[in-house]
């Protein structure tokens, strides 16, 4: 029988150095000896976020200064069904305490040294995996040449996440140029998705594929790739792409564009609403750049998507 209904607040805790702060849970609890993120549930007439400072506060004794709306996931345990509420907490004072786990740990998401993980909270290190910021190709535009030279520039300034999108390209000299992207990027570590083409990203070793709003509506399941984005244009469209399983979302327009000039855009209070209590992260695009990380944040966006904004 499912147990009660529980609401969580949990914290992915960061470190300058991109490291977080995960707890293993005491020998007189559920799932004893397993690793979670820091935070408990929310109290009657308490929102998720005052709730994750109040715990943090008792957990670990530090005093939140900057948290950001995540991701929230849901989970059914033997004895509850619990709601995870998951904030990114960026900046805090104090010295990490620990009062109620029997140790903590920071970690990297690439490569954990510590487990197993609570099961509500494994498929948080994937999610944590995916890049803040994705560059668009736009190779039709500008010419094969001068996008890889943008690339490269790219690449060797951090990025490391790219989608390669090019509308009309034939499919021979997409190939081609997927497989030059793929190459360069794998290089030093970064992701290439496929915009639309589950074959070009097989034949380019690709690492997965980006469905367009009208794939995304005909699929029953999951594409076999490691990485599968969507991209989405309302709350409809993002609940789709979440119960397919995908690992992340663009949500667009945010801002007006050159691309799509007659689109309405639907700026960041709208964006908020849209992607708030999704189960995956959401990237925002369309008008924004590396300035608006911040905002994008704040938003409830795990990050930035751009194509002309990638390459200046």
């Amino acid at each position: 029988m499912t147990g009660k209904r529980v609401a969580v607040a949990a914290g992915v805790i960061t470190r300058r150095d991109g490291r977080f702060l995960l707890g293993q849970r005491a020998p007189d609890t559920f799932y004893a000896g397993y690793w979670e993120f820091p935070g408990g549930k929310v109290e009657p007439g308490e929102s998720p976020a005052v709730a994750l400072v109040r715990e943090l506060e008792e957990e670990l004794g530090i005093r939140v200064r900057r948290l950001h709306p995540w991701i929230t996931r849901e989970h059914v345990y033997e004895h509850a069904h619990v709601r995870l509420h998951f904030f990114e907490v960026s900046e805090w004072d104090g010295t990490v305490n620990d009062h109620v786990h029997s140790a903590l740990s920071w970690e990297s998401a690439e490569h954990p040294s510590v487990g197993p993980m609570l099961p509500a909270n494994g498929p948080i290190l994937k999610a944590l995996r995916l890049p803040r910021f994705m560059g668009i190709t736009r190779a039709r535009e500008v010419g094969v040449a001068r996008q890889l030279a943008e690339l490269d520039a790219a690449l060797e300034g951090g990025l490391r996440l790219v989608q390669v999108r090019e509308p009309g390209m034939p499919e021979g000299e997409l190939e081609a140029f997927a497989r030059e992207v793929v190459r360069r990027a794998r290089a030093v570590g970064a992701l290439v998705l496929i915009n639309g083409s589950e074959a070009v990203a097989r034949s380019a070793g690709a690492d997965g594929v980006q469905l367009p709003s009208a794939r995304l509506a005909t699929l029953t399941s999951r594409p076999d790739f490691e990485w599968i984005g969507a991209s989405c244009h309302d709350r409809g469209e993002l609940e789709r792409a979440a119960g397919l399983g995908c690992d992340f979302a663009l949500l667009s327009a945010v801002q007006p564009t050159a691309t799509h000039p007659d689109r309405l855009a639907l700026g960041w209070d709208a964006f908020a609403a849209l992607v708030v209590d999704l189960p995956i992260p959401v990237l925002a695009l369309g008008g924004v750049g590396r300035d608006d990380m911040t905002r994008a944040r704040e938003c409830g966006a795990h990050g930035i998507a751009a194509i002309r904004a990638a390459w200046r």
